[in-house]
Formats: C-alpha cells, sequence, structure tokens
C-alpha cells in the first residue's frame, strides 16, 4: 500500500533526477537572496524608518537604536550560524533550512506590523531583527551544504558561484529595493520579504530532499554557551565603542567596551579548548588540520571585512557628500546611491559563475588569489580619485572591484566545501558562514573607528572655521567642533544634513549663536543648503578616506596570501579526485 508520504514524494523531482541539483540551487538562491537583501535594505530605508516611529536618528542616544537596527541582525547571524549547520548535520540539513523560511517570514510580517512609536517603536523592529536574523541564520548555515550535498564535485565551483552571486548582490540590490519602497511606506521594506518567504517556504517544503549524512550526536552546552557569550561580547563591545564615551570622540576607553573585547576573546579561547576535548563539538577544531579549509576561511574572513568596510564608506561618500554636492536632495539621496553603486553588481554577477566554472576545471588558487589582490588594486584607486570624482571613473573602479570580488568569491566557496568531509558539511558551512557574517559586523567597528579617527583630526577645525566664515559667533562655532565627529559621519550615513539639528544643540546649551536660526537669516539659510555640509565634509572624509582603504587593501594582500596558501584543485578523501 502507498503512504501519503511516498505519494508526495514522488511528486516532487527526485534526488537521483539530474534536474534536482538545479532545483536546489534555485531554492538556496533564493534563500540567500533574501537574507543579505534584507541585511542591507535597513541601510539605505533608515531615514524613512526613523522618520516613520518618530524617532530622531541624531537625537541623544538614539544613535544606539540606529546602530543595533544593523548589527542586530548582523550578530545574531554571526553568532548562531555555527550551531544551526551543526543542527543541521544531526537532525537534517532539509529540515532546519525549510525552518529558516517560516522563522525569516514570521519575523517579517512583525517588523511589518510594528504597533508602537518612538523608543518602543524602535525596540520593537531591533527584537524583529534578531528574530529575522535567526532564520537568516538557519538558511545561511545550510544552504551551502545542500548545495554540496545535490552537485558532484566538479560542478560545485559553479553552483556554490550562483549561491555567492546572490549573496554579494542581495546586499546590493536591497540597497536599490529599500531606497524605492522607503520613498512610499517605510513599513514596505519589511513586506517585501512577506510574499517571497512564504513562496520559498512553501516551494522547499514541496521540493528539497535529505541527500546529506546525519551525524547523530549531543549539542555541546558548554561549547554553544562559550562561543555565544564570548563572539557576543565582542560584537557588542565593537558597538559601544565607536560611539563617545566620556569626552572622548569614541568609547574604547569604557571599562564595559574593555570588559566585552576582553572577557569574549578569553570566552573564544575557553571555547577552543573546549571542542578539543568534547566527543561531540559544535565547531570541529580537525577541520582547521585541512590547509584548505583554514586558509579559505581566513581569506574569506578577511574579505568580509574589507567588502562590508567598503559598502559603507561607499554610502556616506555619495549619500553625505558627492550626490548633494552634484544637486540631489537629501530625501532622494538613499534611492540614487543605491543606482550609482550598480556597477559593483553588475561586475560580480558577470565574474561570480564564470569563475566558479573555471575554478572546477583549473583549481581556486589563481582565481581567489588574483580575485584578492585587484580588490587591493580598487581600494588603492579609491584612494587617488578626488572626493568630488567624475562618475565614470568611479564607475569603472567599482565594476573592477565587483569582477574581482566575485573572481574571489566562488572559488573561495568550492574550495572550502570540497576540502572537507561529507558527514560535517553541515558543520563547515555553518563556520564558513560565521566567518562571513562576523567579518561584516566587525567591518562596522574596524572602519567606522578608522573613519571616526580621521575625521577627528581634522573635521573640529574644518566645521569652527566653516560657521564662523558665515556669521556664527565663535563661542558657538567652537562647541560645534567640539561635538563627537560620530554624529557628522552618521549624518551623512543617512543622507541627513546635520547643520540645523548642530545649531539647534548649541543654542539650547545657552550658547550665543550669533545668527537667527530660521531661513529668513541669509546665513543660516547658506549653512543649512544641500551644498555647505557636503563640501565641508570632503577634506576630512578624504583623510578619513585615506585611512581606511589603505586598511582595507592591507587586508586584501593579506587575504590573496591566505589564498594562495590553500592551495590548487583538492576534494577531501571521500571525493572521487585528487589534490592538484
Amino acid at each position: 500500500m502507498t503512504t501519503d508520504a511516498t505519494t508526495s514524494s514522488r511528486k516532487r523531482t527526485s534526488v537521483d533526477s539530474p534536474r534536482y541539483r538545479w532545483v536546489a540551487l534555485s531554492n538556496t538562491t533564493l534563500g540567500i537572496l533574501i537574507s543579505t537583501i534584507n541585511s542591507s535594505i535597513v541601510l539605505i530605508s533608515l531615514p524613512a524608518i526613523f522618520k516613520g516611529i518618530d524617532v530622531d536618528p541624531l537625537g541623544a542616544g538614539n544613535v544606539t537604536y540606529l546602530l543595533w537596527m544593523i548589527m542586530g541582525f548582523l550578530v545574531v547571524s554571526a553568532v548562531l550560524v555555527v550551531v544551526l549547520g551543526r543542527l543541521g548535520d544531526m537532525f537534517g540539513r532539509v529540515k532546519i533550512y525549510n525552518l529558516g523560511f517560516v522563522v525569516f517570514t514570521v519575523a517579517s510580517v512583525a517588523l511589518s506590523l510594528d504597533p508602537f512609536h518612538g523608543s518602543a517603536g524602535a525596540l520593537w523592529l531591533i527584537l524583529g531583527r534578531m528574530v529575522q536574523g535567526v532564520g537568516g541564520s538557519m538558511l545561511f548555515a545550510n544552504s551551502t551544504a545542500i548545495l554540496t550535498d545535490a552537485f558532484p564535485a566538479e560542478q560545485r565551483g559553479m553552483a556554490l558561484g550562483i549561491n555567492n552571486v546572490a549573496a554579494v548582490a542581495g546586499s546590493f540590490l536591497g540597497l536599490i529595493v529599500g531606497g524605492v519602497l522607503s520613498e512610499v511606506d517605510w513599513r514596505l521594506v519589511f513586506w517585501v520579504s512577506v510574499p517571497i518567504g512564504i513562496a520559498g517556504t512553501v516551494w522547499s517544503y514541496l521540493s528539497l530532499h535529505e541527500t546529506g549524512e546525519r551525524r547523530p550526536g549531543g549539542l555541546d552546552p558548554w561549547g554553544n554557551l562559550t562561543f555565544a557569550v564570548g563572539l557576543t561580547s565582542i560584537l557588542v563591545a565593537i558597538t559601544y565603542g565607536i560611539q563617545p564615551y566620556d569626552g572622548h570622540t569614541m568609547g574604547w576607553g569604557n571599562p564595559w567596551v574593555l570588559l566585552g573585547l576582553i572577557g569574549g576573546a578569553a570566552l573564544l579561547g575557553l571555547f577552543c579548548w573546549i571542542e578539543t576535548r568534547v566527543a561531540e563539538p559544535m565547531f570541529a577544531m580537525s577541520l582547521f588540520r585541512i590547509r584548505p579549509f583554514w586558509a579559505g576561511n581566513l581569506a574569506s574572513l578577511l574579505a568580509s571585512v574589507a567588502r562590508g568596510g567598503m559598502q559603507f564608506m561607499l554610502i556616506i561618500w555619495l549619500q553625505g557628500i558627492w550626490l548633494p554636492i552634484h544637486g540631489y536632495s537629501y530625501e532622494s539621496t538613499p534611492l540614487w546611491a543605491g543606482i550609482y553603486m550598480l556597477p559593483l553588481t553588475v561586475g560580480f554577477l558577470v565574474a561570480g559563475p564564470v569563475s566558479g566554472v573555471l575554478s572546477d576545471r583549473f583549481g581556486a588558487r589563481v582565481f581567489a588569489t588574483a580575485g584578492c589582490l585587484l580588490v587591493a588594486v580598487t581600494f588603492v584607486g579609491f584612494l587617488v580619485i578626488p572626493v568630488d570624482f567624475p562618475y565614470w571613473l568611479f564607475a569603472a573602479i567599482l565594476l573592477l572591484n565587483g569582477l574581482a570580488s566575485g573572481l574571489f568569491a566562488a572559488p573561495n566557496a568550492s574550495a572550502i566545501m570540497n576540502s572537507v568531509p561529507a558527514h560535517q558539511r553541515g558543520a563547515a558551512s555553518g563556520m564558513r558562514g560565521t566567518f562571513f557574517n562576523a567579518g561584516s559586523s566587525l567591518s562596522i567597528g574596524v572602519f567606522f573607528s578608522l573613519m571616526i579617527a580621521g575625521l577627528a583630526a581634522k573635521l573640529p577645525s574644518t566645521l569652527t572655521g566653516g560657521l564662523q566664515a558665515h556669521g556664527v559667533a565663535a563661542p558657538a562655532a567652537e562647541a560645534a567642533g567640539q561635538l563627537p565627529p560620530v554624529a557628522s559621519l552618521f549624518a551623512s550615513f543617512l543622507g541627513f544634513n546635520p547643520i540645523a539639528t548642530i545649531l539647534d544643540q548649541i543654542d539650547r546649551l545657552g550658547v550665543p549663536v550669533g545668527i537667527r536660526l530660521d531661513d529668513s537669516d541669509a546665513d543660516y539659510a547658506k549653512l543649512t543648503d544641500q551644498h555647505f555640509f557636503p563640501q565641508l565634509m570632503s577634506a576630512p572624509f578624504h583623510h578619513g578616506l585615506v585611512v581606511v582603504f589603505a586598511s582595507a587593501a592591507g587586508m586584501c594582500l593579506l587575504a590573496a596570501v591566505a589564498s594562495w596558501l590553500a592551495g590548487g584543485k583538492y576534494y577531501h578523501a571521500d571525493e572521487p579526485a585528487k589534490e592538484g
């Protein structure tokens, strides 16, 4: 007698059918795409979101809400992706992956229905973003393992290349989608994920099979605890380290920040010790004996930090400086920033799949190494062009950066996944995801810190002089110059003109401003138009860019060394191929 389950299975594409691998590829690509779109869609939509919930993004203490709106998703993704990959090995990768679509969709609905305003509304969105991060982690942790199970070794580079293209392209598509939807209604930024999530949920439950080798075992509670608390402590400390503290530009001297960094590092050290002594570790330390695995993940981490920092810096550059100087209103800069960054996505879409196919044939070493070196070259290119650049030159560097990133991503992913035994692919996929997502989180702390340090050296005197040149009294101008540069940096990041807010703050402190704070005053009108602040920021911002992109180029050079050390064409012993 045929059971309902058997009948249902026959309606699906058989796992032995050549079509099944393409079903798995298309579904997991959709899962990765929805996850990464939502990692960036909020970046471009923050002005509309804060306006919609009645929160001034530059108000006292509200920078914390802003940071956690971005970081909440990334922190949860970085912390949970390993354990969810391990759960995939234990209970079924497809099962955890399918559940990820459900969690992600439910969280998207909750975000869309935020019933509160003010601080309560911000906290609701932050919590919803964290739950969304749980669903995204389930998708991210198991998609690579599902693909590795479905495709033979000689085709994995192509499959993982397409998946990686979706991952990075999604982060830039999110900028465009967020820019368009936020101009209509900020809630659409979250509603857009709902129909995609529902379709992905139904499709994955109906089409995907459990083909991987399961490995039952314990959940390693002490390993999970020390890893989660340690990594969370470091990422949270970084979040608060870039905020002002006790009269200082940044908060790296804050005892709580130091405790988070030192304590988190100690817990991660304890975690590594635990993982070498438990029977069923969540983080298979033995995999680090495989050179392509550890070298590939090191390269991935460095490239992820550099890429994440570049994304933030380019948004600030376009939204806060270049677009306003060229006549775009602050309200329209989020949309146009996304559009003007399209060459980056185009380059990645072209190079990603091609490099994946070529790495299947010739090995990953040359492509991954060359990709990192070319990315470093583009960072030098960003350093030498003027802040008010001709767009064709900026677009050419963006296109080359996208091509170079695509050249690296797919070979790197396939080299990592081909190097591990079949029964540890879920864990390996989760570990790879942790390095990738942790890099994105670290990039915020690293590059914002570098940029703030660069601004602190130039912005105070520039701002003071600029305000005095337009009638602001010396005491008020000097007080404005002493304000933390993080406010100006986030204003640029949001496509927001902070001059009116700064002058209002000075006035409320009782310091004579020297001009009337309304548009009837010619000096005030000049100070608050769309050209003054971007032009004021140009020189200090370029000083910060030198520090930022020089550091990013150095990271890419180290990633190139790691990619070279990873070796050539390599498959684990359970694969029908040998090291080349």
